[in-house]
């Protein structure tokens, strides 16, 4: 003789065997309640996914911009290349703490106490024009606020305006290393850009310095400047054509700053989040797929009691 809770088992199996085979439309509908349910846990988990992956792509994409700064007493010496033309150096000077003592005899050659370096060149955007440029050497001490003071003269010109090209370099020891000076101008007038200081006026010229550091491991070099500019008051006696030039260059301040791409997307991290979604993902669909079977088989011994009910009743 079975016992009770066997007895019981093969009952219940028999009754949804029956119940299966007597309404296979409750069966199909079972199925499909099953389905729409699994849909239902599965498709926010696909949506997650899919943001989870178009996010890092879009990290990647759009990297953040990393800025430092880097405090020095001394620079190394930047290259300062003007293009006079027509117009003479008439003096150069080193000078501390912002102050730049009266003009004597303005307009007349004075002391030339920079380092210079004449070069002549041809044109790197033509290859034809000769060009001719001359090389000072720019201020160090940014800590005794080190400036560079230059007077030009023109002596007469056809033009309407007048004005002195020139261009910064990072490294003026560079240029005076290099062994092929006119390749380095060349090169250095493709990469960096030229500035104009007016004549009748005092230019006063704040540099600053910015590194970037590129993505396969290099690094550019941009000055950014700040300029100032007074009117010269000519007090010479005698009614003149000639045009007097006066520029200063000095620090801004003693901070280097370096920008550096960071990609903040990252792939350990990623992959990590995607695990855990897949592994909620399935575990979901499993309870999610025995908790309906358990309600299409509560459901089965409902409508079957109930079926029996009525069989019995008529």
């Amino acid at each position: 003789m079975l016992r009770p809770e066997v007895s019981a088992s093969y009952q219940e199996l028999s009754e949804d065997v029956e119940r299966a085979s007597e309404n296979p439309a409750d069966e199909r509908e079972g199925e499909m309640e099953v389905h729409e349910d699994t849909s239902s846990v599965i498709l926010p988990a696909v949506f997650l996914v899919y943001q989870t992956i178009s996010d890092f792509r879009e990290k990647l994409k759009h990297p953040v911009m990393s800025v430092s700064y880097k405090e020095v007493s001394l620079y190394d010496a930047p290259g300062i290349a003007f293009y006079p033309g027509k117009a003479q150096l008439l003096s150069c000077k080193h000078h501390y703490y912002d102050h730049i003592p009266p003009l004597i005899n303005p307009g007349q050659p004075g002391d030339i106490e920079c380092t210079t370096q004449r070069i002549n060149y041809t044109d790197p955007f033509t290859n034809q024009t000769m060009k001719y440029a001359l090389v000072v050497q720019g201020p160090r001490d940014v800590k005794k606020k080190e400036l560079v003071f230059l007077q030009f003269h023109l002596n007469g010109t056809d033009q309407d305006f007048s004005a002195i090209d020139y261009l910064l370099f990072s490294s003026f020891q560079e240029f005076i290393n290099s062994p092929e000076k006119a390749e380095f101008m060349k090169d250095c007038e493709s990469s960096y850009s030229s500035w104009k200081f007016s004549g009748g006026f005092r230019t006063w010229v704040k540099m600053s310095l910015v590194k970037t550091k590129e993505e396969d491991g290099s690094e550019t070099v941009e000055f950014k400047q700040e300029t100032s500019v007074v009117n010269y008051i000519d007090q010479r006696t005698k009614l003149r054509s000639d045009q007097l030039f006066f520029v200063v260059f000095e620090w801004k301040d003693p901070f280097i700053q370096t920008v550096q791409d960071i990609i903040t997307a990252n792939p350990w991290n990623t992959i990590a989040l995607l695990c855990g979604i897949f592994l909620a993902l399935f575990k979901a669909a499993d309870f999610a797929k025995l908790s309906v079977k358990w309600m299409i088989k509560i459901r089965k011994r409902h409508l079957k009691r109930k079926s029996q009910a009525m069989n019995h009743i008529n």
